[in-house]
């Protein structure tokens, strides 16, 4: 070693006896290696590592499908793939709850759960079993009606949806009607009109039931027509109340049908959705003139004996 290093280490060492802190102040300190890493910031996060520890991994619990379930979701399944069609029959129960290895009492839990649901149709008998079903657009209808009963959806949502489903419908009929719903949309306005002449005014309503079913249906869209049905099912029980309660019903009805029937032939949306919502606006105005007719108890009473589905 250096007699000049020598020297300053012998300095430094009394240094440090005399004045032990102030070691950081000491012009004498022999500077830090640039390359010599600080402990300061490893010691920083370490302390904030600590202070605030990474939350533990949380795992849902696992639920064990109960079997009635699997069933229902093996029978979808052949569904999906279209080795079931509607009208098929199912294995007798004896044959399908061995092929399951599940009991006959789960299985018609099963069976019951799917027929709820519209996907089958359980008839008794020497010819009875569990048959697929058609589509039943009106499962929709009840769904409705319970998120009413809920509170899910106010009346007030659903009349201003149907405004606008309108709206959409009207538009793709001027796109896709064809003749032969053009016809039937006559035929039904036809029978509107012999209903107002004879003051047959409840089956009038049935006609403007069959009127959006109809209109629906021109557009090509089942998914609409379903929807479309589905708000137009509650909406026509209050006017149905209305009219049954009061004797009163829109006036001019039939040939204001025949001026939107002539706006979707010419394939004028702009004109048929306009006429579309001025007589909605009408029908509103009608109804809200009897708020007890737009009441929740009214949208969710049974259907009465006139009031065909």
């Amino acid at each position: 070693m250096l007699e000049a290093e020598k020297g300053a280490s012998v300095e430094w060492v009394i240094h440090l006896i005399i004045h032990p802190m102030s070691t950081k102040s000491s012009p004498r300190a022999p500077a830090r290696s640039r390359n010599a890493p600080s402990g300061r910031p490893k010691r920083a996060a370490d302390q904030r590592a600590a202070a605030s520890p990474s939350p533990a991994p949380r795992f849902r619990p696992i639920h064990t499908r109960r079997a009635f379930e699997e069933i229902c979701e093996r029978i979808r399944e052949q569904l999906a793939l279209g080795m079931l069609k509607p009208g098929d029959k199912l294995p007798p129960e004896r044959d399908l709850a061995q092929q399951l290895g599940v009991s006959r009492n789960v299985l018609r839990e099963a069976l019951r759960s799917l027929e709820m649901a519209g996907v089958l149709r359980l008839l008794k008998g020497v010819k009875g079993g569990a048959f697929i079903q058609e589509g039943d657009t009106s499962r929709m209808n009840d769904v409705m009606r319970d998120m009413l009963s809920l509170g899910t959806i106010s009346v007030r949502e659903l009349s201003e949806a149907r405004v606008h489903v309108l709206d959409l419908v009207v538009g793709l009929a001027c796109d896709h009607a064809r003749q032969s719903d053009l016809d039937a949309l006559e035929a039904n306005i036809e029978r509107t009109e012999l209903a107002t002449k004879e003051g047959r005014l409840l089956d009038r309503v049935e006609c403007s039931r069959e009127f959006y079913k109809l209109l629906a249906a021109s557009t090509g869209n089942k998914v609409i027509a379903m929807i479309m049905d589905s708000v137009t099912e509650i909406h026509m029980r209050f006017v149905y109340a209305k009219v049954a309660s009061s004797g009163v019903a829109m006036s001019r009805l039939a040939e204001r049908r025949r001026q939107l029937l002539s706006a979707i032939a010419s394939r004028n949306a702009a004109s048929a959705r306009r006429l579309m919502r001025t007589h909605l606006e009408a029908v509103q105005r009608m109804l809200e003139q009897d708020p007890g007719a737009m009441s929740l108890h009214v949208a969710l009473a049974e259907v009465q004996p006139g009031m065909r589905r």
